[in-house]
């Protein structure tokens, strides 16, 4: 296997141009500024001190940056997956520390592999469910959901609502609460975060305005007056270690770690794919699969937690102007710095400069642009696009995504179940036959139908193809051979054989000839594997729908010279 399929950062990362990395050396702080409290914060989710964050992030960036295919996607911590760890450890564990940091090392270990497991079994298809108007969706309802979220931290008070709804709800019924200063700190931040990339579009904004009310907060005492800071964070890097289990343990969280591996790629997958389209290139999900896997390996053996694909800060990367995945790797290392020298400062760093980033990262993922083209050329995927966002905010994201797959999945099987189809005919001016319900003046041959059936033909839609065929004969007047047009079905089940013989069979209780032209691929190979091909008379089969035609023409003049 090549380099560029096993490491497919790394051969990226061999064909570095040098243009790149100003912007990635400007992504990859942005990111780890960002990085850093949120990893903090999610630890406490889990229930374990801020390093451990921090710990999640290190290993586990620069894994993926040499693996993963994704040039924007940043992994991390997430709060879905943290939620879950939290909820599988917290009954073990019993309020032991040690405990909980065992547990969820070990949890992160099974997630890696069974993601690992996934890859390799080529399980990457799920992503393909996903299609454009549902990422689209799904991105649209985490921008929300992230303006949302922080919008807590831009006024001064915690949001006590679960979820968008309730969340929002909470916010405006608190609005008398909004403290000033706060209020004008990220106000002042979100200012600097607009203006700055539209006047100096080369500075790293997120940092510079993150840096700036850092310097201001320690200065003036921002902690003091009232606004929300960091707080103090341990210095020190992780030990490597492999966390130790029993066969019992393990089984015991094998259904927790499914879950969270679950929603792990489903969220990584959706993020990095939805990246991939903005900027031109494709995702393998069963590589994407081994990397995130490899990736909670080293998260578990840096007595980190399971990770997932980050879109906060992947939006800040794509903000910011990433390049590749150095980012990853620059954001790693600049975290690693922080965590061995520099953890004081980070203590001064105010949560309303960090609510206005992750506000504007989450402006940047609403794409209404993308909503106007979908609902010009489908209005059916244009409200699974606004269902998918609805059900993101209202039920959650892996609830909301997997009820608008199974809408678009039950869409499939219902278009399927009812395919197109047409009675041929001919046109003067088109080359190729015609539906005549669309060219009512077409031409036919008398006594011969050409039918076409525009899908597979399988146990839940072989008896509607059946209808539909001995409708349309008994529709025309006289007919004496009915020529299947078989080109556009790709598949036959057993079910759809007989049918065909039913078909057959009817037809010749009328007198009636049953004729098929262009069987090809499964659908030949069936027809032979089942004997049909045998049971038919081989003046009965043809390679084209002219040659059909011509028989058949040849056929009724011998048959009126007899007469």
């Amino acid at each position: 296997m090549s380099l560029s399929r096993c490491l497919s950062g790394l051969s990226n990362l061999l064909h570095y141009r040098r243009e790149w990395l100003r912007a990635d050396l400007r992504a990859g702080l942005s990111v780890a500024a960002i990085q850093i409290p949120i990893a903090i914060a999610y630890a406490q989710i889990v229930g374990l001190p801020p390093q451990y964050g921090l710990y999640a992030c290190v290993l586990p960036m620069i894994v993926y940056a040499l693996i993963g295919s994704s040039r924007q996607l940043m992994v991390g911590p997430d709060a879905a997956t943290c939620a879950m760890l939290g909820g599988a450890v917290a009954p073990l564990a019993m309020g032991d520390l040690q405990r909980t940091v065992e547990l969820s090392m070990i949890v992160t270990v099974l997630v890696g592999l069974m993601l690992i497991a996934a890859g390799i079994a080529r399980a990457g298809f799920i992503a393909s469910f996903f299609s454009r108007p549902i990422l689209i969706g799904y991105l649209n309802g985490i921008g929300l959901s992230l303006i949302a979220g922080q919008m807590g931290k831009v006024v001064g008070f915690k949001i006590e609502g679960d979820g968008f709804i309730l969340g929002l709800a909470d916010f405006l019924q608190r609005l008398g609460e909004i403290h000033g200063l706060t209020l004008a700190v990220g106000l002042a931040s979100l200012g600097l975060l607009i203006w700055l990339p539209r006047r100096y579009p080369r500075v790293p904004a997120a940092l510079l305005t993150v840096a700036l009310f850092t310097l201001l907060a320690g200065l003036l005492g921002f902690d003091r007056l009232g606004v929300a800071i960091l707080g103090h964070v341990p210095a020190g890097m992780p030990e490597l270690s492999w966390p130790k289990t029993t066969l019992e343990e393990s089984k015991s969280l094998l259904r927790d770690a499914l879950g969270i591996a679950t929603v792990s790629f489903c969220s990584a997958m959706l993020t990095a794919r939805s990246f991939a389209a903005r900027h031109g290139y494709a995702i393998n999900a069963n590589h994407e699969f081994i990397a995130l896997g490899l990736s909670n390996l080293a998260a578990g053996a840096s007595q980190g937690f399971a990770i997932s694909g980050a879109d906060s800060r992947t939006a800040v990367n794509d903000m910011a102007g990433g390049k590749s995945q150095l980012v990853g790797i620059i954001a790693a290392l600049a975290i690693a710095l922080i965590l061995l020298f520099f953890t004081a400062p980070m203590a001064w760093i105010p949560q309303p400069a960090l609510g206005a980033v992750l506000l504007m990262a989450g402006w940047g993922l609403l794409d209404v642009k993308s909503l106007k083209q979908i609902y010009r050329l489908s209005r059916f995927e244009f409200w699974l696009c606004l269902l998918t966002t609805v059900s993101v905010l209202g039920l959650g994201v892996l609830p909301g995504i997997m009820f608008a797959v199974t809408l678009a999945i039950l869409r499939l099987l219902y278009s399927i179940y009812q395919p197109t189809d047409a009675v041929l005919g001919w046109m003067p001016g088109i080359e190729g036959q015609v539906d005549i319900r669309q060219y009512p003046q077409a031409r036919t041959v008398p006594g011969l139908v050409v039918y076409r059936f525009d899908d597979a033909i399988l146990f839940f839609n072989a008896d509607y193809f059946k209808m539909r065929l001995l409708d349309t004969v008994q529709r025309e007047s006289q007919p004496e051979v009915v020529l299947f047009d078989a080109e556009a079905v790709t598949d036959i089940d057993v079910s759809g054989i007989a049918v065909l013989r039913e078909i057959r069979e009817t037809l010749a209780a009328q007198g009636i000839y049953f004729a098929i032209a262009r069987a090809r691929g499964t659908f030949l190979a069936m027809l032979e594997r089942s004997g049909m091909t045998r049971e038919m008379d081989s003046q009965l089969l043809f390679g084209s729908v002219r040659s059909g035609i011509r028989t058949y023409r040849i056929w009724r003049n011998s048959m009126r010279g007899k007469q």
